[in-house]
């Protein structure tokens, strides 16, 4: 039975065409080789799995390689070349920097840096890691990398160069390696799965390739992970439960709660990402990704920055379109800001559900929170119109004060002569008695409270006063004018012009589903400045979806630019001579 063997070894390039996604890089180190125009020292920079220690055993090989091809690749046929495939080969050393880092381990290198090649031309040093050297080492490496023999050749290989002295980088020739594409990850995981008779969807190896991170190493371990769950059936589905990666369909019903201010429908949402075992700071991330890529998705001339596949590319660029791009740049800062405060919070599951909170209020009256147009929640309805008024059942509350004397006068039949006369002393006392009071049994018309029927709101009255066309525009401009706290209503009112269906139905023209979604949310709002203003309670409006011509002031920058370009064709001469383009 064969030994199995991961991809990361089974598949690592031999060659420097088998590299993947370093293209000029390779391209470099193939003419140095052509040319004979070899440094004695070389410097390969780059992040994790990305191919530094793979091209420098490339290049040992290529260098000492007696019968080279044409476009300057080892033949694998020669001794030289053979001796490295069997790894017995003399003139190749590898030094593992992390472990081998002191003074002591760089004087045994020394050594061997004098030892010439027993067979071909050039003996490679091969130091990875070496940004691991301590000072003492460097500077005891420090002499022989400026001056070795002629026949050694150091190659340096680093994922962090700011470590490494200004005295090293100055004697050696740096080559950055790039991150690999997703493209390029993708690309090379459906030629490995071919070989292998393994079954991979397009969207699996998608997934993959975003979770390595731009290392192609990592990419072909998680490769492995997964066609050993699935048993070489490599799903969508199957990743995503394999590698614990939150499907986009949570993000894309956020988004949708998003729109439509459903608060309770997003904290159920979160609620389902934590019992499925989340991180909370991993899901507000995801989020925020998301909120980018469908940015990003929503311009044809930036969705070539959405790293996906075509048919991803296609729903996200679809979904963004509905969406304003207002709306996606407050929501990336509100994830952002979640992600800033995230480690420092005390109730880390608060501030998540505060922030989708937050979210779902961005298409509210007044997202600015200034409180205006409504504020940040629907009106409350007047007491008078929400419900009937409170019938009168029994004696108004008297105010809480202190217990009043009362005087008893004498009763008005009493005779002329009596009013006139001093009264005895007896009938000018006060009866009081601790609190209790002869108030409440004493009439005293001055104090009693008034009928309750006065109390009582009385319908307001329907207005139904006849306006013109004139009047109701120059009602709408004002309407639009008292809503500049919220440029998003404002400028769709200022853009849309109602038109008449019935006596008092008028309606609205707007060119997509958000801008629809804005004036229904403040219609009752509009309405009701419209009826005041009029002084006419049957006016109602209602927005429409236009699919016509979008007006210049919704234009997006490359449609400004067009239209530039089309009216003025010494600006069009001008872009094209200097090779101008929209950033």
């Amino acid at each position: 039975m064969e030994q199995y063997i991961v991809s990361a070894r089974k598949y690592r390039p031999s060659t420097f065409a088998s590299v993947v996604g370093q293209p000029a890089l390779t391209a470099t180190l193939k003419n140095a080789i052509v040319t004979d125009r070899l440094a004695h020292a070389y410097l390969f920079c780059g992040s994790r799995g990305v191919g530094k220690t793979s091209c420098a055993r490339i290049f040992a090989k290529t260098i000492n390689c007696t019968s080279r091809t044409p476009d300057g690749e080892a033949c694998n046929q020669c001794d030289s070349c053979r001796q490295f495939n069997e790894n017995r080969s003399l003139n190749i050393l590898e030094l593992d920097a992390a472990s081998n880092n002191g003074v002591d381990d760089m004087r045994q290198l020394i050594d061997q840096v004098m030892i010439p090649p027993a067979s071909g031309k050039y003996r490679v040093f091969i130091i990875d890691e070496v940004h691991m050297l301590t000072a003492a080492a460097f500077n005891a490496f420090l002499k022989t990398l400026e001056e070795p023999p002629s026949y050694v050749i150091f190659i340096l290989a680093t994922t962090e160069k700011h470590k490494i002295i200004p005295t090293i980088l100055s004697r050696c020739q740096i080559y950055d390696f790039n991150r690999i594409t997703i493209a390029d990850m993708v690309a090379q995981m459906q030629r490995i799965a071919a070989n292998e008779g393994i079954s991979a969807e397009p969207a699996a190896l998608n997934l993959i390739a975003r979770k390595a991170d731009g290392a192609m190493r990592d990419a072909l371990s998680i490769f492995d992970q997964v066609a050993a769950s699935s048993r070489g059936n490599i799903t969508y589905q199957s990743a995503i439960d394999n590698l614990n990666e939150l499907d986009n369909s949570y993000y894309e019903r956020l988004v949708d709660a998003f729109v439509a201010q459903d608060v309770a429908t997003s904290l159920l949402i979160y609620k389902e990402v934590r019992e499925k075992g989340f991180d909370s700071l991993f899901f507000i991330n995801g989020l925020a990704r998301y909120l980018r890529d469908l940015m990003v998705a929503m311009n044809p001339t930036t969705l070539c920055l959405l790293e996906a596949t075509d048919d991803v590319r296609q729903a996200m660029a679809e979904k963004g379109s509905k969406l304003h791009p207002t709306f996606l740049y407050r929501a990336m800062d509100l994830c952002n800001e979640a992600d800033f405060n995230f480690r420092t919070a005390g109730n880390k599951q608060f501030l998540i559900e505060l922030t989708l909170i937050k979210l779902c209020q961005l298409l509210s009256p007044s997202p600015d929170e200034s409180g205006s147009d409504g504020g940040q929640l629907r009106p409350l309805e007047s007491f008078t119109t929400s419900s009937p008024a409170p019938q009168y059942t029994g004696t108004p509350a008297q105010p809480h004060l202190p217990p009043a004397p009362v005087t008893i006068a004498r009763p008005e039949t009493a005779p002329v002569a009596a009013k006139t006369a001093p009264l005895p002393e007896k009938h000018h006392k006060t009866y009081t008695s601790g609190t209790l009071s002869l108030k409440s049994t004493a009439p005293k018309p001055e104090i009693r409270p008034e009928p309750v029927q006065q109390s009582i709101v009385a319908e307001p009255e329907f207005r139904s006063k006849p306006y013109t066309d004139a009047d109701f525009a120059s009602a709408w401009s004002a309407v639009a004018s008292t809503l500049k706290s919220d440029p998003m209503l404002t400028s769709v009112l200022t853009a849309s012009e109602p038109q008449r269906k019935a006596d008092n139905s008028f309606e609205i023209k707007v060119w997509n589903s958000v801008q629809a979604d804005i004036v229904q949310k403040s219609l009752s709002l509009i309405t009701g400045q419209l009826r005041d203003r009029l002084s006419n309670d049957a006016i109602t409006i209602e927005p429409r979806v236009s699919k016509g011509d979008i007006p210049p002031a919704f234009w997006t920058e490359q449609q400004v630019l067009d239209y530039l370009l089309k009216s003025n064709p010494t600006l069009s001469e001008m872009v094209t001579k200097f090779k101008m383009h929209l950033i």
